[in-house]
């Protein structure tokens, strides 16, 4: 991190802190207008957990009853405890224990915190945990006089007036919805903070226009980003309906602009593609959104956000196709440029292996890496390199030096969609591009892929030649790697010549290849919130080297010829069962 992102990101921590305590002043809201309507979307089981004391936040398990004494495991951790979004699953449990368990650590925070101390004082968090409070009050104030809620209504009114001073610290794009979000159901849901009302919804029509392009993604191309900021938005839409005033047109056209966006970016089963930081999406929300949206379904737009679309039958294949996020959007960015995944009806097949954010540094580090996704990677190099690492709570280590130019091609036919695609990642360090050409059939069953590495000018040819004589002309190293979801069953046939993947479902895939190499199944891992620790999976590689001025390797990846074209797949998948290793606390 540079000396000039340390300066500002201190600035704002105090900023925030400064705002925190100038509105212990701040009068308390009187009650409500009207008890909002609970819009989240929670999980019965989770809820048990919960008021059982099992926090798994931020992948680390907590076995406690008093989570406002212990010694956070993580600064991830930290900010998932106090952004309350965990009330969703105890509000959607709603028995009696998960009532006065929630009450008692909300009010129990409001003791210790509420007067603008300790930890979860960002505009981001507040706004979140706002949001949460709001759309729960009659959860939480149940049962409780009037006395008895008068440090809750306190707490709403000088949370409303540290985000009416801070939302402008929040980053663009999540971050900042969030806080207006939260910012504006307060002023529409709370008596004495009506002054806030119109303020608050010009700052959100205002980030919606700036925020939100022309193709209704955001800057950090993160997809489960973009989905909760269209939750953010049509939860604002349908809080100013209720409150009879007229809805900005700049939140219906952004609104407008993401849910087609959205849908480019949906696996034929219904979850988001996992690219820079973003995972599939919490169970339900996708849908409520769009549904909640009323946006017109149209004839998908074959690329949206940096992101290209094949889709024949029920298989549907995402690829990466531009450069990876810049500023401050850099420190979660991941080096996934041509990486696809590839979900047949309801079993993803083809994944990355996701976000290692919740597993601390190194998993977080580990999973930006380009070894990390499904393309193809220089033995010892990303596609993109990793500057100096940041403080924890500022983000990770910023992605730099990477491609200057990603170029996408498409082409539609009768009998199918082909994609060609190229990056010069790789021309710094090597002087090579990757070229990958993928070709999905009409019906969904085969996908024909091709990827290079070329040197294409005389520039290149000169630095690959410099490198490949100080290596002796052994050449230079590459894989391709194809990661394979935990719930596939994946096998070596035909003498390692081709490997069989067992869909849960039935459906049967055979991937094979042609050119230099050997092919091999290895160890992976499937990273995703809400677990305790990585999920081992098992990944496709196929090892060669580049010995001149080109290298190709052609695959194909096919249903096997006795595979219906359509199968009943009904079953589900819930695991919400408690992870072990916990970490207990008294």
């Amino acid at each position: 991190m540079s000396m000039t992102q340390g300066w500002t990101a201190r600035k704002r921590r105090w900023g925030n802190r400064l705002a925190a305590r100038a509105a212990r002043s701040a009068p308390a809201a009187g009650g409500f207008v009207s008890m909002p309507e609970p819009r989240t979307v929670g999980h019965f089981a989770r809820g048990k957990q919960l008021s059982a004391g099992n926090f798994l936040l931020a992948g680390h398990m907590v076995e406690t009853h008093e989570p406002w004494d212990i010694d956070p495991p993580s600064s991830g951790f930290t900010n998932e405890l106090h952004g309350f979004a965990w009330l969703d699953h105890m509000a959607a449990c709603g028995d009696r224990g998960a009532r006065l368990a929630a009450q008692g650590w909300v009010f129990d925070w409001i003791e210790r915190f509420g007067m603008g101390e300790g930890p979860g004082w960002e505009p981001d968090l507040t706004g979140r945990r706002m949001l949460r409070w709001i759309q729960h009050a009659l959860f939480l104030t149940s049962a409780r006089d009037g006395d008895d809620n008068r440090p809750f209504f306190a707490a709403l009114g000088r949370q409303t007036k540290f985000l009416s001073k801070r939302w402008k610290a929040a980053a663009p794009g999540l971050p900042r919805f969030e806080a207006l979000t939260g910012l504006l159901y307060a002023a529409l849901s709370l008596l004495e903070m009506e002054r806030h009302r119109k303020p608050a919804t010009e700052a959100l029509a205002l980030a919606c226009a700036r925020d939100i392009g022309a193709d209704g993604g955001i800057h950090s191309r993160n997809p489960e980003d973009l989905l909760e900021v269209l939750t953010l938005l049509v939860w604002a839409q349908l809080a100013l309906r209720d409150a009879e005033l007229a809805v900005p047109p700049e939140i219906g056209a952004a609104i407008a602009r993401i849910a087609p966006c959205l849908r480019v970016l949906r696996h034929a089963d219904g979850g988001l593609a996992r690219f820079h930081g973003g995972g599939r999406g919490l169970e339900g929300r996708l849908e409520y959104a769009l549904s909640a949206a009323e946006v017109p379904v149209t004839p998908r737009a074959p690329e949206a956000m940096g992101y290209a679309r094949l889709e024949g039958g029920r298989t549907s294949l995402i690829v990466d196709t531009a450069l990876p996020p810049a500023g401050a959007s850099a420190h979660a960015a991941h080096a996934s440029m041509l990486a696809f995944e590839l979900t047949s009806n309801r079993r993803p097949l083809i994944v990355n292996s996701g976000s290692g954010l919740p597993f601390g540094p190194e998993w977080e580090k580990a999973g930006r890496a380009t070894n990390s996704h499904s393309t193809l990677s220089i033995d010892g190099y990303s596609s993109a390199r990793f500057g100096k690492a940041s403080r924890p709570e500022d983000g990770g280590a910023p992605l730099m030096d990477g491609p200057k130019l990603v170029t996408l091609n498409r082409s539609d036919e009768r009998d199918g969609a082909s994609l060609l695609l190229s990056h010069d990642g790789y021309v710094a360090t090597h002087g090579l591009t990757h070229v990958r050409n993928l070709d999905l059939g009409h019906d969904g069953r085969v996908l024909l892929g091709e990827d290079i590495l070329v040197a294409r000018d005389p520039a290149h040819v000169k630095q690959l030649n410099q490198l490949l004589d100080a290596g002796k002309l052994r050449g230079i190293s590459y894989a391709l790697r194809f990661h394979l979801h935990p719930e596939v069953d994946p096998s070596l046939d035909m003498n390692g010549t081709a490997v069989s993947v067992a869909l849960p479902s039935g459906e049967i895939w055979v991937f094979r290849f042609d050119g230099p190499g050997r092919m091999s199944l290895e160890p992976s891992v499937y990273l995703e919130r809400g677990r305790l620790a990585p999920r081992p999976c098992q990944q496709i590689i196929i090892r060669a080297a580049i010995l001149d001025e080109s290298s190709q390797i052609n695959w194909t990846l096919a249903k096997a010829q006795d595979t219906p074209l359509a199968i009943r797949d009904i079953g589900r998948d819930d695991d919400l069962a408690l992870p072990r290793n916990v970490i207990a606390t008294d």
